[in-house]
């Protein structure tokens, strides 16, 4: 398998947690439809519509994502991120403001959480680290665990039914058990994936636990595992806020597995 080589603009921290969350799936056992027979029925359609028969069951994977994301206004952006479920991503990103780019990353590993974004690669935007971005961070890393299904297989997770259309996977990120609510169609697809994420909302420094998730649209195969392709997200989806919560909106063009 070839190493997708960082984006330039990270740092030596981030570009080391690149890296090592890229890092092939040891001895990955090929899919076999009665694995998913012990999970619930929602769970269980959606492993079934996600994977392909036979199709080694990789957890770490490269996308590459473009899309508008909230800064002011809709910007236009393109990224790249490096995804190991229940260990750490890396986000790397190019955003469009006007005339000029604000390039940065969001990355998680290990219990560390860090934001550094840069106007022209040289003047400082945002940037934050410690224990509430780090938890923050752990937070959408348990959701985003979607994107490499063959991690609903993972021994770590345990599942439970929430009725027809919708299961509760409960997953560890760093010291801490995150309760991702996946509700699925009829046919299996993804409709939406919530969590209960620490977080500020309000941009004013006063963290809390708010509903956050995203909405799945149209899907895309890579490699024997079908994704969302279309995804909106951000804070209160499915209430009244969620207009003013929503601050992203991406689409997968390509997804790597390891």
């Amino acid at each position: 398998m070839t190493v997708v080589v960082a984006p330039p603009h990270l740092t030596d921290a981030a570009r080391a947690d690149w890296d090592v969350l890229q890092t092939p799936t040891p001895d990955a056992p090929r899919f076999d439809p009665e694995q998913a027979g012990p999970l619930p029925e929602p769970a269980r359609r959606w492993v079934l519509h996600a994977i392909a028969p036979g199709t080694p069951l990789l957890r770490a994977v490269v996308l590459d994502l473009h899309g508008t994301i909230r800064l002011g206004g809709w910007r236009p952006f393109r990224a790249a991120q490096a995804l190991l479920p229940m260990a750490g991503y890396v986000w790397a990103a190019a955003a469009r403001l006007g005339p000029v780019t604000v390039r940065g990353f969001d990355r998680y590993r290990d219990g560390t959480g860090e934001i550094r974004w840069r106007l022209l690669d040289v003047l400082p935007v945002m940037s934050g680290g410690g224990p509430d971005i780090a938890r923050s961070a752990a937070g959408r890393l348990a959701c985003e665990f979607v994107l490499a299904p063959a991690a609903a297989l993972d021994p770590r997770v345990q599942w439970k039914t929430l009725g027809e259309h919708q299961a509760v996977a409960r997953l560890p990120v760093g010291e801490e058990d995150y309760e991702v609510t996946l509700t699925v169609a009829p046919d299996g697809r993804l409709a939406a994936v919530t969590v209960p994420r620490w977080g500020d909302p309000a941009g004013d420094g006063r963290f809390g636990v708010h509903p956050f998730g995203v909405e799945c649209g149209r899907e895309t195969t890579f490699d024997g595992f079908t994704i969302p392709a279309d995804v909106r997200g951000g804070w209160w989806p499915g209430e009244d806020r969620w207009a003013g919560g929503e601050f992203i909106r991406f689409t997968v063009d390509h997804a790597r597995y390891r």
